[in-house]
């Protein structure tokens, strides 16, 4: 009687192994269940009206928005559509296209400062023409006394030259070769006073535009307290 109530080992044995067993499944499925979920979700809405979800990009909607979300389910981020290497191109032309075009406007934009703060009114403006035209003018007359005197030295030279008229060449080298030095000069500066002609008419195509330009921003200007002035009524 005494041995049939007696627990053999292999019983007991077998009993601590499922029990372990147990524990260990408890233990496994507590930590799946109170780990974190990290996993990015994927979802669109297909060519087909479809409503697609993955746990990566989704194929069907690579030529549209994806949206990933959390688990929670709130949108973590939008993914754009892929593009092909064209696509991409002239995305990448366009975009440097705007930016050319911003850094343009920008580039006006404070030139159009500049002016206004450099000429306030036409006053200013045209009193700085007239300082550059005359200092081109200063810089031309002074070419043209040299011209006067280069040519009163061709008409001594060339008096001189007229003992030698019949033959020409038994005149002196020395005189020879003073009347083609005031000959080169006198080329020299009749190209000097081309250039000085050519300025002047720079100048004042420069002056030309800016003052196109700055009499509508004197008038934006002036417009710009009326307006101020009507809105505040």
């Amino acid at each position: 009687m005494s041995n049939s109530c007696t627990k053999q080992p292999g019983h007991q044995f077998t009993g601590l192994l499922a029990g372990m067993f147990v524990t260990l499944l408890s233990t496994v499925v507590s930590a799946q269940t109170t780990a974190p979920a990290t996993q990015e979700i994927y979802t669109c809405v297909d060519a087909n009206g479809r409503n697609l979800t993955s746990d990566r990009p989704i194929a069907a909607c690579l030529d549209r928005e994806q949206k990933v979300l959390n688990p929670s389910g709130t949108v973590k981020a939008r993914v754009g559509p892929s593009l092909t290497a064209q696509e991409r191109s002239d995305l990448e032309a366009k975009e440097k296209a705007d930016q050319e075009e911003r850094a343009r406007l920008n580039e006006e934009k404070r030139r159009d400062r500049a002016l206004l703060v450099r000429y306030p009114n036409k006053e200013v403006h045209d009193k700085e023409r007239a300082v550059a035209l005359a200092q081109i003018g200063v810089v031309r007359q002074a070419a043209t006394n040299r011209v006067e005197e280069l040519q009163r030295q061709r008409t001594a030279v060339l008096d001189e030259m007229e003992f030698y008229k019949k033959n020409p060449s038994k005149a002196p080298a020395s005189v020879r070769r003073q009347l083609d030095e005031v000959n080169a000069s006198l080329a020299v500066q009749a190209r000097f006073i081309a250039d000085q002609d050519a300025e002047v008419k720079r100048v004042n195509f420069r002056f030309e535009e800016e003052l196109l330009r700055l009499k509508q921003l004197w008038a934006m200007q002036a417009g710009a307290p009326a307006a101020s002035a009507s809105k505040k009524r």
